[in-house]
């Protein structure tokens, strides 16, 4: 069976003590990326965000003004109640708001939103092609995407380090506070089997997204992707 099928089902398992896995895991510096992928975006009305999950790039780019109105899209519904909970902490409820669907097929007209966002979601679509089309679909001419997205660092000594972390650490601490080990032995197998770099700006042009342009942060951990 295709886990990303179930992709909704295995994120509502782990809604609970997602947020400090990510930032424990991480070193809190998944902060960092979000605030410098919104900081490179240009100010819109609508913006879409795909794969919302717990609202975190959505408040960045509200708290950032690249926004004025931000719908959130996602197939967890858990993720999602724990991202309006933070939303509703900031006093943003007019500004954020939540829709459960898949990425794959966009509840929304063609050309309807000036940006589109997505952070660390799209190496989880069952269909990585189906979802850009549909994200190119949405998105006005000449609006802006935006995403975010881990990758593999190209110094070799960096990248085993990275792969030990990933595949034997990352998976043990998630478990131990998860207490769901399936899940996060496949978010390290989502990470290794997934495209990144040229590669996946290639999709973005075979989508239909113009530029493909991609930057490289903390080494190569993680890579910001920019089209039109």
């Amino acid at each position: 069976m295709n886990e990303k099928n179930n992709i909704g089902s295995l994120f509502n398992r782990i809604a609970g003590s997602y947020d400090k896995l990510n930032h424990l895991l991480s070193f809190n510096i998944d902060k960092r990326w979000r605030k410098k992928a919104v900081k490179r975006m240009s100010p819109c009305e609508q913006l879409l965000d795909v794969a919302i999950g717990t609202a975190d790039l959505a408040i960045e780019i509200i708290r950032q003004q690249k926004a004025q109105h931000v719908i959130g899209i996602d197939l967890s519904t858990e993720m999602m109640k724990i991202g309006a909970e933070k939303v509703a902490k900031r006093n943003m409820q007019g500004q954020i708001e939540f829709t459960e669907g898949s990425a794959l097929a966009l509840p929304y007209p063609d050309g309807h939103f000036d940006a589109v966002t997505c952070a660390y979601g799209v190496r989880n679509f069952s269909d990585l092609d189906q979802g850009l089309r549909e994200m190119r679909r949405v998105l006005k001419p000449g609006g802006q995407l935006m995403i975010l997205e881990f990758s593999y660092p190209n110094n070799k000594i960096i990248a085993w380090f990275y792969d030990l972390y990933f595949s034997h650490i990352l998976p043990k601490i998630g478990k131990w506070l998860s207490h769901d080990k399936t899940a996060y032995d496949y978010l390290n197998r989502s990470v290794k089997n997934f495209i990144w770099g040229e590669e996946m700006a290639e999709h973005l042009r075979i989508a239909g997204f113009s530029g493909g342009h991609y930057r490289s942060l903390s080494m190569g951990i993680t890579t910001v992707y920019e089209g039109a």
